[in-house]
């Protein structure tokens, strides 16, 4: 026997229990989620929209071809993609062809700034059209060359024929020139020549000199239809 009592094993204080609260259930933290992908959706929309801008307006931009004016090579409905960007990294060379705004518009309604900002806007996403027509035709002559078509349909360039194998025949036969391209511009004739309104005739037969600040850009392949699909060279 001894007089120490026993030793009793220490009482812990019992631990609070805090009941659960809306947020902590997973229906809760699915609302939260749900809330957070519509806040940032907005952001998402505008940095993808400021992608494509950027894209349409410095590097490619799609065009559907309208007329029969650049055949066999180009054929209505087709789709090109055109390169922006190629015509401040590389010379224009004859031979090229081109996509361009028109040369002498017709004026149209003035929309005011914040009506040009929504238009603009429009064309960068492919929802309006753009506000001037836009051509596309293959460079004949550049800047200070002489062209010249003579009988036969045989095209002249400063006195030298010039070999185009892509013209669709039979070929306009008629002569034109001998003129002079004056500085800024481009003398641009269509592949079918039989059906294309260019730069032998002036508006608003045909566009005249086209003026090098109206290019958008270099045509470089064919994406639809698939069958025609491939590389313009």
């Amino acid at each position: 026997m001894t007089d120490r009592a026993s030793e009793q094993p220490p009482v812990e204080a019992p631990t609070s229990v805090e009941a659960p609260t809306a947020t902590d259930t997973p229906e809760a933290s699915a609302d939260g989620s749900r809330r957070s992908a519509w806040h940032e959706l907005p952001v998402m929309l505008l940095i993808a929209l400021v992608i494509a801008i950027v894209i349409k307006s410095l590097l490619v931009q799609a065009f559907f071809i309208p007329s029969e004016s650049m055949e066999p090579l180009l054929q209505r409905g087709d789709r090109i993609l055109v390169c922006r960007v190629c015509l401040h990294v590389s010379d224009i060379q004859r031979g090229d062809v081109l996509v361009f705004s028109d040369p002498d518009p017709e004026e149209g309604a003035r929309r005011g700034a914040v009506g040009g900002f929504l238009h603009w806007l429009g064309e960068g996403v492919g929802v309006a059209q753009p506000q001037d027509e836009d051509f596309i035709k293959r460079v004949a002559a550049l800047p200070g060359q002489t062209w010249e078509i003579r009988e036969g349909g045989r095209l002249y360039v400063d006195g030298e024929a010039v070999a185009e194998p892509y013209l669709n025949l039979p070929t306009d036969t008629q002569p034109y020139g001998p003129e002079t391209v004056p500085d800024g511009m481009l003398f641009m004739l269509g592949d079918n020549r039989l059906h294309s309104g260019d730069s032998r005739f002036e508006p608003p037969v045909g566009l005249g000199y086209v003026p090098i600040d109206k290019l958008i850009g270099k045509a470089f392949v064919k994406i639809w239809p698939p069958s025609r699909s491939g590389w313009i060279r």
